[in-house]
């Protein structure tokens, strides 16, 4: 059994960690409210955006973008992957990059080659590590996205689509359900297809000003930005809440661990001042 000072040492050891953990987690409830505040601002416009390039899909314009244009045998596929920058928040970055290794296997295993845009550095260093083709990357986000920190990355997928070196495009995150619940999801970006938007059934057409060219690029571009954002955000909240939760575990857990090694401790000395009384009274009846 342990000594009576190791045993101590370990249990400062285990509150000093109880500390951190207690201190991140009030942190993390902190920042867990403003990206819920800042992800549900962003989601009508997101929504907004969405049904009008669904109805897009449906209409007959005069010019049909290709990001409307299926097409026909696919040979590569574009994925965005949506991770957090840190760790120590439960098992969110794991179960996003789980499915999308799934989904890369399938693809694989169809003869198409998979180009990929990795946001955030956990992403970035799994594609690295099981030798992913990594297209572009988005790092050090911070605490709040901005959109001129992912242009540049989602534009180098977007001109890949346009070129024909992949024929669709994905996105891969976590999105926030409720403080105890996030689920990953992905979701087909281009081509952009109506049904799969989920969109109501009818005839759709628009006039446009000043020409339907002019006015579909910028609002395809700007729809798939904004789901990007959206992505983002969504992870940004749940990337908060479950770190709050996991940290809220880990303090729990060294409780745990403190009251355990505390009993052990009393065991211990307890064991030796036995000792000691049974040697002093074994020693005044030898005399």
């Amino acid at each position: 059994m342990a000594g009576g000072k190791e045993i101590r040492t370990k249990i400062k050891s285990v509150q000093n960690t109880q500390k951190i953990t207690r201190a991140m987690e009030m942190v993390a409830a902190s920042k867990m409210r403003k990206a819920q505040d800042r992800m549900r601002a962003a989601r009508p416009y997101a929504e907004k955006i969405r049904n009008v390039a669904a109805h897009l899909s449906h209409a007959n314009p005069e010019y049909k973008h290709p990001f409307l244009v299926k097409r026909e045998n696919p040979s590569r596929i574009g994925v965005i992957v949506v991770t957090s920058d840190k760790g120590l928040c439960g098992g969110l970055n794991t179960n996003v990059l789980r499915m999308t290794l799934a989904r890369m296997k399938e693809w694989e295993s169809g003869k198409h080659g998979v180009e990929v845009c990795a946001i955030g550095n956990k992403a970035l260093g799994f594609m690295q590590r099981i030798g992913a083709s990594v297209l572009s990357q988005a790092t050090h986000l911070g605490d709040t996205p901005h959109m001129e920190k992912l242009i540049g990355p989602v534009k180098l997928m977007l001109d890949a689509y346009n070129d024909g070196r992949i024929d669709a495009l994905h996105i891969c995150f976590t999105r926030f359900v409720n403080t105890m619940k996030q689920e990953p999801v992905m979701e087909q970006l281009l081509p952009i297809s109506g049904e799969a938007l989920g969109s109501a059934s009818g005839h759709w057409d628009y006039i446009y000003e000043p020409d339907a060219k002019q006015v579909i690029d910028d609002l395809l571009v700007r729809y798939i930005e904004t789901l990007i954002y959206q992505s983002v955000a969504e992870n940004i909240a749940s990337e908060q809440s479950s770190r709050m939760v996991a940290m809220k575990a880990a303090s729990d857990n060294a409780g745990n661990v403190i009251d355990e090694l505390k009993l052990i401790y009393n065991k211990t000395r307890q064991a030796a001042i036995t000792k000691e009384l049974s040697e002093i009274v074994a020693g005044a009846a030898a005399v």
